[in-house]
């Protein structure tokens, strides 16, 4: 019987926790047992971690998406990564999995950020939205249904669809703006935002409101959310918003990894 039993040192081994590894889920679950978002300090004493540790831990898990890092008070709340592990096993809609990412960028960036449901019947649809903590800010109501191919999100949505020109000029003559541009003009947009991952509407579909946007496709690459931030035009300096547009277009990459995985994305992690 001597002969099954595994030698001292592998059974030590196999034994010994990672330190860093029980640290970070510590970590995790104290930010989801949490009732708002924690600083640095707050997360140390409740989880009994020394701050320089923490911090750190927390860096990582930031730059994983795993946590979240609200910049205008310094706090951190759980990521969207989370998602990626548990959005087969529990019964959360997908709005309610990207809420924590609306309310980091409303607070980071000032303004509202609104989350579109692209529809089967050519529409988008807003059904979540995160607000900034100004004084005066733009209100968009949930269930508000527009075409699914005006503004920023819009520009966002054509150049996924990849119309033909002829088609897509059919389809922009039906559409209605404030201030609408030329088709000539909207194309060269949809082609940008083809390039960059994001466009821009300058009080085009509504006098003066900017908004910036990107857009989460499925595995298909069929858009399936839009993400927007919208602001008064005036209340930013312009150079905000390609720094909006970038991170918009990456967290929505990141969603559409999380919500509707590839299958080499799941081939990569086996």
């Amino acid at each position: 019987m001597d002969n099954l039993a595994p030698a001292p040192d592998r059974d030590t081994g196999a034994q010994r926790d990672v330190g860093a590894v029980i640290h970070a889920i510590r970590i995790l679950q104290h930010l989801a047992g949490a009732t708002g978002p924690l600083g640095v300090a707050a997360v140390a004493r409740g989880t009994g971690i020394s701050p320089s540790t923490c911090f750190n831990i927390l860096r990582t898990l930031t730059r994983a998406r795993f946590a979240a890092f609200r910049d205008s008070d310094k706090t951190y709340t759980l990521g969207l990564a989370v998602a990626e592990l548990a959005a087969g096993l529990i019964g959360v809609s997908h709005a309610q999995l990207i809420r924590p990412e609306l309310e980091r960028l409303a607070l980071n960036y000032d303004m509202l950020i609104v989350l579109w449901r692209v529809t089967e019947d050519g529409h988008i649809v807003l059904i979540d939205r995160a607000h900034s903590h100004t004084a005066v800010r733009v209100e968009m109501r949930e269930g508000l249904r527009l075409p699914m191919l005006v503004g920023a999100v819009g520009r966002c949505v054509a150049a996924a669809l990849d119309l033909p020109v002829d088609e897509l000029r059919r389809r922009f003559a039906a559409l209605r703006w404030q201030s609408p541009p030329s088709f000539e003009a909207y194309l060269a947009d949809v082609e940008e935002s083809r390039r960059t991952g994001w466009s821009l509407d300058n009080s085009q579909l509504y006098r003066g409101l900017i908004t910036i946007a990107a857009l989460v496709p499925d595995q298909h690459g069929q858009p399936r959310f839009g993400l927007s931030g919208i602001t008064i035009a005036g209340q930013h300096p312009p150079e905000i918003f390609p720094r909006l547009g970038e991170e918009l277009r990456d967290v929505a990459a990141f969603t559409s990894k999380a919500l509707f995985p590839r299958r080499e994305d799941i081939r990569n992690t086996e």
